[in-house]
């Protein structure tokens, strides 16, 4: 059990049914009145984010969501098998559960499979992938001083923009998070 009043960021917790993790909290006393907690909750099944005032003695039963690294394997249709590396099992995950960060993944790169009670509702990719870039318009050297970008398309079939330098078989690394370039990786 934890309560409201120990809540920190990161921490996850039950209500009502609901898996909910504390994205941001503050511990409030006002001059007249009784003490509360403010919070801001994400569920981490649905991605909602809520915000709450709770009684700081109020408790909640702890929910413990489990974060196993497993190797991303192959995709048949809809369904995207990732590989156990200590097991060898195959297990297949809903495309629908696979977040919009997932275009930046390709076979073999190892991703965070997110579970609660053995029901997976989320899949963290690395933060930072190096992939080549497939399709772009030609390159000019000397231009970095601007902040111009150009369109790419990077071997995962991703398009993200680049700067005006990068040329089509350049390798560049990614943040998964934003989607952005960050820089060019020597080859």
């Amino acid at each position: 059990m934890i309560s409201a009043g120990e809540f920190r960021n990161g921490a996850t917790f039950e209500e009502d049914g609901n898996v909910l993790q504390v994205v941001e909290f503050q511990h409030v006393k006002p001059g007249k009145g009784a003490a509360f907690v403010r919070t801001k909750t994400k569920n981490v099944i649905t991605g909602a984010v809520i915000e709450k005032s709770y009684n700081p003695t109020a408790k909640f039963p702890t929910a413990f969501v489990e974060r196993k690294e497993m190797e991303y394997s192959y995709s048949d249709g809809d369904l995207y098998y990732f590989m156990d590396s200590e097991t060898y099992e195959l297990m297949p995950i809903n495309a629908d559960t696979l977040g919009d960060n997932f275009k930046f993944v390709k076979e073999n790169m190892v991703c965070r499979i997110m579970s609660y009670k053995g029901k997976v509702f989320g899949v963290e990719p690395p933060t930072f992938v190096e992939l080549q870039v497939t399709k772009t318009d030609p390159g000019f050297k000397g231009n970095t001083a601007t902040n111009t970008t150009k369109p790419a398309t990077l071997e995962t079939g991703a398009e993200i923009r680049v700067p005006l330098f990068i040329d089509e078989g350049e390798t560049i690394r990614v943040d998964t998070r934003t989607g952005e370039y960050m820089e060019r990786v020597n080859n």
